[in-house]
């Protein structure tokens, strides 16, 4: 199934956080993720500590937490390793320029799900989006595309 077919059969929508630091980007994703993914944008952070202290208030209203890597204070690692040690998780993906295999490997250790490479990967990651909202993907998947 697509991204794009998944939206058009109603799929109940991933209640979706986003960690991003740049403001052009957040609003891009959302408005991309939103249009062709079944995800329904329920909070954005800038910072890890705005991201951090969001999830732990939230984290039985969220389905996924997308992040970046280089926030405005802080880091997508430690956002990746507090949510991690959270008793409620979720499914948490990387969106990165910076996914090289080290960075990957550094990510799936903090706790990430997946990693997808900003300019390049944005269709799989609409897909995983898909198939997560179906039940058909989710925790314990390798970081590379499948």
């Amino acid at each position: 199934m697509s991204a794009l077919s998944a939206k058009q059969t109603d799929m109940p929508g991933l209640k979706t956080y986003i960690v991003e630091d740049s403001k052009v980007i957040r609003e891009s994703l959302i408005a991309t993720l939103e249009e062709l993914g079944p995800v329904q944008v329920v909070g954005t952070a800038e910072d890890e500590a705005t991201a951090v202290r969001w999830v732990s208030d939230h984290a039985d209203n969220v389905d996924l937490i997308i992040v970046d890597l280089f926030l405005k204070q802080g880091s997508g690692l430690g956002v990746l390793r507090a949510v991690n040690a959270m008793v409620q998780r979720c499914t948490m993906v990387v969106l990165s320029n910076y996914a090289t295999q080290d960075i990957r490997r550094k990510c799936l250790e903090a706790g990430a799900d997946r990693v997808f490479d900003k300019s390049h990967e944005i269709d799989a990651l609409i897909h995983y989006c898909a198939r997560l909202a179906a039940g058909e993907a989710g925790s314990g998947e390798s970081g590379r595309l499948q």
